[in-house]
């Protein structure tokens, strides 16, 4: 029986790196910007909590969300869809928000794209005109 990959350490790395994002703790890093490494590290924090979603979502260690890993692409794609909308509107909303980072409005609105990407994608595979004839 295969064993399901960890995803807890990463899901406990990626939210310390986001909440630090929040937390105006001046660090100045090697290059002297602590703005600079405050975003890195927010950064690397989203991309631990993307690999902990994936790794529990789809039970492997992978980066990519392929349409096979899918249990039911039909519905799901318009699901993903949804979420990708909700996340490029929620990012207007953050842009705007004081006490936010910068530049947290244009990450959050570029993963809201790349969500609505993945899933317009798989729609147009399993459901649109790319769908294979049977």
């Amino acid at each position: 029986m295969e064993q399901k990959p960890n995803w807890l350490m990463l899901v406990i790395f990626g939210s310390i790196g986001v909440a630090q994002t929040l937390i105006d703790l001046p660090v100045p890093g090697p290059w002297g910007a602590s703005s600079f490494t405050q975003g890195s590290i927010g950064l690397a924090g989203l991309i631990c909590l993307y690999l902990a979603w994936f790794r529990r979502t789809f039970g492997s260690k992978g980066v990519l969300p392929i349409i096979e890993r899918w249990s039911n692409p039909r519905i799901s794609s318009k699901k993903v869809i949804i979420v990708g909308i909700l996340t490029i509107s929620s990012s207007i909303i953050i842009g705007q928000i004081s006490f936010m980072p910068a530049p947290a409005g244009l990450i959050v609105h570029l993963i809201g794209w790349l969500i609505l990407l993945n899933g317009f994608y798989v729609w147009l595979v399993v459901n649109g005109p790319l769908q294979e004839e049977e």
